[in-house]
């Protein structure tokens, strides 16, 4: 985890990498979770006997904004800075889905700070607006998962 003490430190750090996160599980409850909150039971997802006969992979596959939807939680594996008081998802620039997560496989995240620059919601308020790219990376594919380009406000 890289640790920055204040948003000066992190803007300083503008075109480096953040790091990569260690391996994570994926699995049918967190893919059968995530079509529950969102509504999408497509059968390739949340129909492990039906995938198995009819889906390209053999096997259910992770939503992919399920995928995306790990970035927050895999940041903050990677970086804190420690004045931040209010952290926000203000979008993204681009999203692509270039490959498939089954289920059981081993996913992880790459991090690179592109660029920040200055964000006041209000003049007693210092804030930036980061572009940060991140790469979901599944454990024995050449081919990422996701790859997306997002934006995200920080407050002190």
């Amino acid at each position: 985890m890289q640790v920055f003490a204040d948003l000066t430190e992190f803007a300083a750090h503008a075109g480096q990498p953040l790091g990569e996160t260690d391996y994570l599980t994926i699995t049918q409850e967190s893919v059968n979770l995530f079509a529950e909150a969102t509504g999408d039971h497509q059968w390739i997802h949340t129909d492990p006997e039906r995938a198995a006969r009819e889906s390209p992979y053999k096997a259910p596959i992770a939503h992919g904004f399920l995928t995306l939807s790990l970035a927050p939680k895999l940041l903050a594996e990677l970086y804190r800075v420690d004045t931040v008081k209010l952290g926000v998802n203000y979008g993204a620039n681009k999203i692509r889905f270039a490959n498939a997560v089954p289920v059981g496989s081993q996913l992880r995240m790459k991090a690179w700070l592109h660029h920040v620059e200055p964000q006041n919601s209000n003049e007693s308020t210092n804030g930036v607006r980061a572009i940060i790219e991140c790469v979901f990376e599944v454990a024995g594919e050449q081919k990422p998962a996701c790859v997306a380009e997002l934006v995200v406000l920080l407050f002190e």
